[in-house]
C-alpha cells in the first residue's frame, strides 16, 4: 500500500511525460514544427478551415489524463474530413468507410514544440485498390499538404 502511493505521488510530482526516443512506423509523415504546441495548434485549425476541411473531432490524451490527476505532454488528434468527400469515398468504396475522418496528430516535445505526425490519404486508402478512391486520395494528399504547409507559417 505503501509502495503504490509513493509511485503515485512520484507520479504527480514528476512533471509532464514525454516520450524518448521516438520511433514513427514506416509510411507516418512526420513535421518537427519548430512552433510551441499551442501557436501551431491554433495555425493547423486555421489552415484546416482554409482548405475546406472541417475538424469533426479532437481528442486529448492530455485532458484525460489531467482528469485522473495525471499530467502528461500536450497532444491531439485532429480529425478532418469535407463531405463532398465522405460522399465520393462511400460511392466508391462502403468498407472504406472506417478510414474516414483522416488523423493528424500534435504531440509536443520536452523543449515546448509540436511535432505533427501523420498518414498520407493515399497511402490511408491504397489497401482497398479501388480507382476512385485512389484518385480522391491523392486530391486529399494534396489538401492535406497544403493544411501542413500553411499551418508552418
Amino acid at each position: 500500500m505503501l509502495l503504490r502511493l509513493c509511485v503515485v505521488i512520484g507520479l504527480l510530482l514528476s512533471g509532464p511525460a514525454w516520450a524518448a526516443d521516438v520511433v514513427y512506423p514506416d509510411g507516418v509523415e512526420v513535421v518537427q514544427t519548430q512552433q510551441p504546441f499551442a501557436r501551431y495548434l491554433a495555425q493547423l485549425k486555421t489552415a484546416i478551415g482554409a482548405n475546406k476541411m472541417g475538424i469533426v473531432g479532437l481528442a486529448c490524451a492530455t485532458c484525460g489524463a489531467k482528469n485522473i490527476g495525471v499530467k502528461i505532454a500536450e497532444n491531439r488528434v485532429v480529425m478532418i474530413f469535407n463531405p463532398h468527400f465522405a460522399v465520393r469515398m462511400l460511392k466508391a468504396s462502403i468498407p472504406a468507410g472506417v478510414e474516414a475522418p483522416l488523423r493528424l496528430y500534435l504531440v509536443e516535445q520536452a523543449d515546448g514544440s509540436a511535432v505533427l505526425s501523420y498518414q498520407k490519404p493515399s497511402r490511408v486508402f491504397a489497401p482497398y485498390k479501388n480507382p476512385e478512391l485512389d484518385q480522391m486520395a491523392l486530391e486529399l494528399d494534396q489538401i492535406v499538404a497544403a493544411i501542413v504547409a500553411q499551418a508552418g507559417r
